[in-house]
């Protein structure tokens, strides 16, 4: 039975009857619309904690799925998975991913700079601090493409820019 069908939560009840009305209502190949429901029930698995679920979901959306923006947002979904779990370096993967499909995915961006960020942190508690400001620049860059396309958002990060000199933009938002 898919996840769709197990919810018990009004909510979740609610929104899986509403995203069927919509799907059907849609102008989308059979394929698409199955697609999306993997996607959905991901989304389901990953907010619930399930993992493995949501990953096998993502998988399956992923091979049914023809859109390039759409297959962006279900990459990114996987990186979110492998970042939660701390393999940072795979979740980097599926994060490139995303924005090769999509170039204008503030999240995929932003998430590679707090990898990036991450990663510096802990290479300057080691003492390796040559090696360690050379992936904050890496953090910067690519804050600053996410924060292009949403000035609006990543206040900490446009804080982070200024405060340590990475700004190359006078004004954010």
């Amino acid at each position: 039975m898919p996840r769709s069908q197990r919810n018990d939560n009004f909510i979740d009840k609610t929104f899986t009857v509403m995203a069927d009305i919509i799907l059907k209502a849609l102008p989308a190949n059979k394929k698409a619309k199955e697609a999306f429901v993997y996607y959905r029930d991901g989304m389901s698995a990953q907010a619930e904690g399930e993992y493995a679920e949501a990953l096998e979901n993502y998988e399956e959306a992923l091979r049914l799925e023809e859109d390039p923006y759409d297959k962006s947002y279900i990459l990114y979904n996987i990186g979110l998975i492998h970042a939660s779990n701390g393999e940072h370096e795979r979740a980097l993967e599926y994060y490139y991913q995303a924005v090769d499909l999509n170039p204008r995915h503030p999240s995929a961006l932003n998430n590679i700079a707090v990898i990036f960020h991450y990663q510096g942190d802990k290479l300057k508690e080691a003492g390796k601090s040559e090696e360690a400001e050379a992936l904050y620049d890496k953090a910067a860059e690519y804050w600053q493409q996410a924060i292009r396309l949403a000035p609006n958002n990543y206040i900490e990060a446009q804080n982070w820019l200024k405060t340590t000199g990475r700004s190359q933009m006078d004004v954010f938002f």
